[in-house]
């Protein structure tokens, strides 16, 4: 049983693949497994899905899979002699074309790309060690400056700064891999470079109701129009990887508060990703830097952090996962914790509902409450609860096993299925034995039941009991 409330993400990778390594991983922390599309085949995530599922099955704890698309990758082609040197000062040619680039030629597999591109439009390369700056544009052939200099080597990767491509965020490959994750049945589909809100709808088209659609924040464009896209996803991710490329660095902890704040506003699970415990991948503890990074996420009021290389190639996965158990741990047990996230109102628009849920935290700490157990047909009770940080163990009761699963990457909640209730009175008898084993409730614990009447209608959260355990 987690004695936190922020959940954890890891991802499987060469390291993890192995049922006995997902299970291990699990048992010491992980609430959610990451499924990385941009690696590995079909068949190794199905067995990867299958060995999750199993466990389930045998701990009685719902997880959450994540399939991670990959999205478009833009690179340059390769080169006569394996790569050129860029001199700082120099001007570039830059031309679409698979023939092989020279010095001072670089050729671009993507044609869309070069039409794109206006004079002071900024290209990185290689993770952002090179940059050069657009100065001259006709729309067949481009001419840059080169900002930082470096050697560009074949097929390196490029971000584009400065303007919005003319290109969908999924690529034929993620549309046949979306369609195999749904077979799989996963829990969310994340999806990469969104750019704006068609993309999302785009994506909504093939998942329709099948998975939850994560928005991965990545692309400055989506960050500026980041309210209509919240609105149309049902998770975010603060993907700090290529939004650290995008946008300078001394922004990205301000755009990371940005989206957490915007997500939280709208009641919707965020995941803070990318170099949190990096040092891990060889070393078997983390700098000091990086443990004060996963409080800080934790602080500003994310619902979950992950690891993706740490427990996809590093050397200690299961040592990475504990760690971060104990940061998480601690930065809750800080008295202030809750302190940074109520200090401004997050629901300039609230609903009867909203204010069901904001009335559950108040109830939960004067009356110190052991548990608020929410009845949910698709999460968004429980979500709503969730967004107002009540100090207490939040139980999320539902009759659907996919809606549990998906719950398991909300802050603070533990998912249970349960079948539906014909009354609220043989409700209310179950949430005592429920909250006694959720939660440790013992005689004499009130603990608080929210609920729709009737039940399963969608968004009629109306009714609120204070019940004391017999």
């Amino acid at each position: 049983m987690r004695n936190r409330f922020a959940k954890i993400v890891a991802t499987i990778g060469p390291a993890t693949a192995s049922p006995d390594n997902i299970k291990l991983i699990h048992e010491v922390g992980v609430d959610a497994f990451r499924l990385n599309f941009s690696h590995g085949s079909h068949e190794d995530h199905a067995r990867s899905v299958k060995a999750i599922r199993e466990i389930e099955k045998t701990s009685g704890n719902a997880i959450a899979i994540i399939a991670d698309m990959q999205g478009p990758k833009l690179r340059v082609g390769p080169f006569k002699d394996g790569g050129i040197d860029l001199r700082y000062g120099d001007i570039v040619e830059l031309e679409a074309g698979d023939e092989l680039g020279k010095d001072g030629l670089i050729r671009l597999p993507h044609p869309e790309l070069i039409s794109a591109l206006t004079p002071d439009c900024i290209l990185k390369f290689d993770d952002g060690k090179l940059m050069v700056t657009i100065t001259e544009a006709n729309g067949k052939r481009l001419k840059a400056r080169v900002d930082v200099p470096g050697r560009l080597k074949d097929k390196k990767g490029v971000n584009v700064i400065g303007a919005v491509l003319p290109m969908s965020a999924m690529t034929e490959k993620d549309r046949v891999d979306m369609e195999f994750a749904l077979s799989q049945k996963v829990d969310f589909i994340a999806l990469s470079f969104v750019q704006t809100t068609q993309d999302v709808l785009d994506a909504r088209d093939i998942i329709q109701d099948q998975a939850g659609l994560i928005v991965k924040f990545e692309k400055p464009s989506a960050v500026e129009d980041i309210s209509a896209i919240l609105d149309l996803a049902d998770a975010a991710m603060v993907a700090r990887g290529d939004l650290g490329v995008e946008l300078p660095l001394e922004q990205v902890p301000v755009v990371q508060r940005t989206i957490i704040r915007a997500a939280r506003a709208v009641g919707k699970p965020v995941i803070v990703a990318t170099h949190m415990l990096e040092s891990m991948i060889d070393a078997p503890t983390p700098t000091r830097a990086e443990a004060s990074d996963v409080a800080t996420a934790i602080y500003q009021g994310a619902d979950a952090v992950m690891l993706s290389a740490e427990t996809a190639v590093g050397r200690h996965p299961a040592t990475a996962v504990a760690i971060m158990d104990r940061i998480i741990a601690a930065a809750e047990s800080d008295p202030s914790y809750p302190d940074f996230y109520f200090r401004e109102n997050l629901r300039p628009q609230a609903t009867v509902n909203d204010a069901i849920s904001q009335s559950v935290r108040g109830i939960a700490q004067v009356l110190n409450c052991k548990a608020v157990l929410g009845y949910t047909n698709t999460g968004s009770t429980v979500k709503r609860i969730a967004r107002e940080r009540p100090p207490c163990r939040i139980i999320g009761l539902t009759p659907r096993k996919n809606v549990a699963s998906r719950m398991a990457l909300t802050w603070g909640v533990r998912p249970v299925v349960m079948k539906d209730p014909t009354s609220f009175d043989e409700m209310l008898a179950v949430t005592q034995d429920v909250a006694k084993e959720q939660a440790g409730a013992v005689p004499g614990d009130r603990i608080i039941i929210s609920a729709g009447i009737p039940f399963g209608r969608p968004g009629t959260t109306d009714t609120l009991k204070i019940a004391t355990i017999d």
